[in-house]
């Protein structure tokens, strides 16, 4: 019983950190574009959502049949204007894809990024998603920081059903930009 205040307040900055590392930037930096969007272009919308939306969790808003030849699901994380993810799909393909190809991202290649707050505990579930294909299990990274210290993260990857890498980190120190 004695550690409860201590736990508590190491709760409380916990939390109190979290809130301060994703507020919006101050109204008098900010500019008049915000990036509303990244979309896929995925080979079946169906084999994508086990990860996107059952194991990382992400929220389906939309999910429509464009003009009869285009499928479009939108997911979002925590804002449903700023950071959604799309996963389109084209289905009047005629000519047969390419399979996906697990490599390194290469330019004109997308990388994903997600913040997974449980990354630990989430990661078995991303890593037995089908479809999905583990570039690196969890694992701890020192980035460089501005200030010349370090921004511990703890890193992982995936590869998803259509080869698209995508990283997933729990930050443990202060983003980059926070604070500038």
């Amino acid at each position: 019983m004695k550690n409860v205040p201590i736990l508590s307040a190491v709760l409380l900055f916990w939390v109190m950190s979290a809130i301060a590392s994703s507020a919006p930037v101050r109204e008098s930096e900010r500019i008049p574009v915000d990036l509303r969007r990244t979309t896929l272009v995925v080979r079946d919308v169906d084999k994508s959502l086990p990860l996107y939306r059952d194991a990382l969790g992400l929220k389906v808003i939309y999910d429509q049949v464009i003009s009869g030849t285009t499928r479009l699901v939108l997911l979002r994380a925590n804002d449903d204007f700023i950071g959604v993810l799309g996963l389109m799909q084209r289905l009047n393909q005629k000519d047969p894809l390419p399979a996906p190809e697990f490599r390194r991202a290469q330019a004109g290649d997308p990388i994903l990024v997600f913040n997974l707050q449980d990354l630990e505990s989430r990661f078995e579930r991303i890593r037995t998603t089908p479809h999905v294909t583990v570039a690196e299990a969890p694992r701890r990274i020192d980035y460089p920081a501005a200030d010349g210290g370090v921004i511990p993260v703890m890193f992982s990857a995936v590869w998803d059903a259509d080869g698209n890498f995508i990283e997933m980190n729990r930050i443990m120190g202060t983003p980059a930009g926070v604070g500038r």
